[in-house]
């Protein structure tokens, strides 16, 4: 038995996991209520209009959901590898474990799985969370991580992007990821704007800012992809090297992007080229509609005031 009974010192027996980020889940939540509460109105919607009323509902909420929801996540970058590498430090005992790094605009995550989870008596399930947002120090948080004693790994991929390290990764990604995370804002604005122009007769404003939507995420991407036109350090590990990819977030903003920007100009080529066909999807020829069914007939019939009104006589006018 050594001084510490058998364990290295400042390694907790506990694996500290990352909690579960609530702000997606709460995002979510409020957009499927608002979802579930238009769909329980739905058909209160008469005919046709109300596919074309549901197609545009289900299409605006969606891209909102997008644009807040890629804010918070942490796999615009990811990346995998499977290696056997030390688990402690001053330790010669080495784990064969999945390692992988997940970086967002906010901050990144790294973790630590072992393949098989139980090795040398102990859980390998680690999932650690280092932001660089506004407000968010990461070289305290990275020093928490040294005094709690994570697994050798994870602070080594954590030191690749501290301050001090030579890479420059970690003034290259805050930086990219605040741009790109102040474009979102600017897209959930137009995109607000545009939900308001199109419920109101001013259908081609709405394209334009679905035209801005749509440009502000691309610029969003572009602004984070700037990162990966500099120089990299490689992330070795044992005799492994972790390789990294845009991840699922950033397909999914192209993919909406492209869809924004396409939806917009067919809105407004449609503005200019077949306009009645334009305000039949958007339901602004009902009311001309609803007037011809109030009269019928009332002013369809050429002979209906030569029958229903005598003639008059002429009046003659006496000047004074």
């Amino acid at each position: 038995m050594t001084l510490w009974d058998g364990s290295y010192p400042f390694y907790p027996g506990a694996n500290a996991r990352f909690p579960f980020d609530t702000t997606r889940a709460v995002i979510v939540t409020v957009f499927l209520s608002m979802l579930a509460t238009f769909i329980i109105i739905l058909p209160g919607i008469p005919g046709r209009r109300r596919l074309c009323w549901f197609l545009r509902l289900l299409l605006g909420l969606f891209v909102g959901a997008v644009i807040l929801n890629v804010q918070f996540t942490r796999d615009w970058e990811s990346g995998w590898v499977r290696a056997n590498t030390s688990y402690k430090s001053f330790s010669p005992v080495q784990v064969s474990a999945d390692i992988g790094l997940h970086i967002g605009l906010a901050g990144l995550n790294v973790t630590l799985r072992g393949n098989p989870v139980e090795q040398i008596n102990e859980t390998i399930n680690y999932n650690e969370h280092f932001p660089w947002s506004f407000g968010a120090d990461y070289e305290h948080s990275y020093s928490q991580g040294l005094q709690k004693g994570l697994p050798s790994p994870i602070l080594y991929v954590a030191e690749k992007f501290s301050w001090q390290s030579p890479c420059g990764w970690h003034r290259r990604y805050r930086i990219a990821g605040h741009y790109a995370s102040a474009m979102l804002w600017v897209a959930f604005c137009t995109w607000v704007m545009s939900n308001i122009l199109l419920s109101m007769p001013a259908l081609v404003y709405g394209g334009y800012m679905l035209l801005a939507t749509g440009a502000s995420m691309i610029f969003s991407l572009l602004s984070f992809s700037t990162v990966r036109n500099s120089p990299t350090c490689l992330i070795q590990i044992g005799t492994s090297t972790l390789h990294l990819a845009y991840g699922g977030s950033f397909w999914l903003m192209l993919a909406i992007g492209l869809l924004c920007l396409v939806a917009g100009i067919t809105i407004v080529a449609m503005h200019h080229l077949r306009p009645d066909l334009l305000k039949t999807f958007f339901d602004l020829r009902e009311d001309k509609a609803e007037e011809h069914q109030e009269m019928p007939g009332v002013f369809s019939n050429p002979h209906f005031v030569s029958k229903s009104l005598p003639p008059s006589e002429p009046t003659e006018i006496n000047s004074l």
